[in-house]
């Protein structure tokens, strides 16, 4: 079943979620507000109990894409044990607890040295090692913007072909080549309890547009968080915004 969204505008609220959607949804950013680093966030004690309100009315079809690690996730949201993919698609655990991953290879000790390195003589930037990702944060220092992405460009074509290079929020990170949202997004929409539903993807920034991109071309709903140009098809506000919408949604 396909919910047409040929006339969307990317300014508008999306609609309600419906009990034929599968919820895709991004962490950071949508769910969470932004933390100075990874591990300096809060979730909120009731994010658990509103993801398994959701994943009940939807039959278990909701899934947190997200670039952080399946394991800090899991931490986290220790109340959902629901689908989760971590690293853009590197690991994806299924609702029945099954984990597949995919080999951290990609991510050469060359590259991690020369991202590790760029850190350690910059104030403000953060090296995080997340198993086959790979990034640097620079939130602490936004007018290194231009070198991060320059010394992620070069592990990239160190990686010979292995790695990609994929720009975050004030964050670059390096992925195996074949790993993303979307690929995360088009594999578990195609196994239950998602596979017949209408897929919905809400993500905050650029490491979410593939994911957009995938969720228009099934013919669902793609939902941008906060302001900047994007392939989405609607536009939330912000983390509260994105809250609301979910609440509201599951009051129907």
């Amino acid at each position: 079943m396909l919910r047409s969204n040929d006339r969307a505008d990317p300014s508008q609220q999306p609609p309600p979620l419906t009990s034929d959607d599968a919820l895709f949804i991004d962490f950071d950013g949508t769910l969470i507000e932004l933390g100075p680093t990874p591990d300096a966030v809060t979730v909120p004690a009731e994010l658990g109990p509103l993801l398994l309100a959701l994943s009940g009315r939807l039959g278990g079809a909701v899934a947190v894409v997200s670039g952080r690690p399946l394991a800090d996730l899991a931490s986290r949201l220790a109340l959902f044990a629901g689908a989760i993919a971590g690293q853009h698609g590197g690991e994806i655990r299924r609702p029945s607890g099954r984990i597949s991953r995919v080999s951290a290879e990609g991510a050469s000790t060359e590259c991690r040295d020369m991202l590790a390195h760029f850190a350690a003589h910059h104030l403000g930037v953060m090296f995080e090692d997340k198993g086959s990702a790979i990034a640097l944060h620079y939130r602490g220092a936004p007018g290194l913007a231009d070198a991060c992405r320059a010394i992620a460009r070069e592990a990239e074509t160190a990686s010979n072909g292995r790695l990609r290079a994929i720009d975050g929020n004030r964050v670059i990170e390096l992925v195996p080549r074949h790993t993303g949202k979307d690929t995360a997004i088009a594999t578990l929409a195609a196994e239950p309890p998602f596979h017949a539903r209408v897929p919905v993807f809400v993500g905050d920034d650029a490491t979410d547009e593939d994911g957009f991109a995938i969720v228009d071309r099934l013919g669902g709903i793609s939902i941008k968080v906060g302001p900047g140009a994007t392939a989405a098809r609607y536009r939330l506000a912000n983390v509260a915004a994105v809250w609301d919408w979910l609440v509201g949604s599951g009051d129907r």
